[in-house]
């Protein structure tokens, strides 16, 4: 190939590329990308379309088990049955922080996709209240832990906007939240242990 014509090809193909880079509809490329949290704030808010598409249907575990009500204490010289009443209340979590409870766009299309492709409804937060017998042998200290049944959903949002936004017509933004499986019963578990002599001398005299 003679210089001439080696000119001719890459100049060929600068405009080639040249072209392609200022194609209507091409993504440019944006030094600032708007957060997960600016994106979501965008939905129903200056979008066209904004629905959330979940990987699959919700996924049951159970939460943390942890203390509900007062601890127990028998200082007597008898085995005691003691009935501890309580009152606790399960929350959400998600990648985003802010709970699906308020009024945001993004919390009422990630709700009604739940419903809609599953018939199984979000909540936000579950109280349950109860009492709980508890018996506690000379000496020991009783209380009662639960365990809440939880689901989790995760997937990714789509967003359209009219006008590009950060540089693109369409974003994808992955999204996932845990939060109390609604009418599910909790666990509940009794235990003793022996009191410590600081807890003897706290709550025995």
């Amino acid at each position: 190939m003679n210089q001439r014509v080696r000119w001719s090809v890459l100049l060929a193909a600068l405009v080639t590329a040249s072209s392609a880079a200022l194609a209507p509809g091409v993504a440019q490329a944006d030094d600032d990308p708007p957060t997960t949290r600016e994106l979501l704030d965008k939905c129903d808010n200056g979008t066209d379309v904004c629905v959330f598409h979940p990987d699959g249907p919700p996924r049951d575990s159970m939460g943390e088990a942890h203390q509900v009500g007062d601890s127990a204490d028998n200082c007597t010289q008898d085995p005691q049955r003691s009935t501890v009443g309580w009152s606790d209340t399960t929350g959400e979590s998600n990648s985003v922080g802010v709970s699906l409870s308020a009024e945001y766009g993004f919390a009422e299309a990630f709700k009604v996709s739940i419903e809609t492709n599953y018939q199984h409804t979000w909540e936000s937060s579950h109280t349950e209240t109860d009492q709980t017998n508890i018996d506690v042998r000379p000496g020991e200290v009783g209380w009662v832990t639960r365990e809440a049944q939880m689901q989790t959903v995760s997937g990714k949002y789509e967003l359209h906007f009219p006008d590009r936004f950060h540089g693109h017509y369409i974003w994808y933004v992955p999204f996932e939240a845990t939060g109390p499986k609604p009418d599910a019963p909790s666990t509940k578990t009794q235990h003793t242990r022996a009191m410590t002599e600081d807890e003897k001398a706290q709550h025995c005299g």
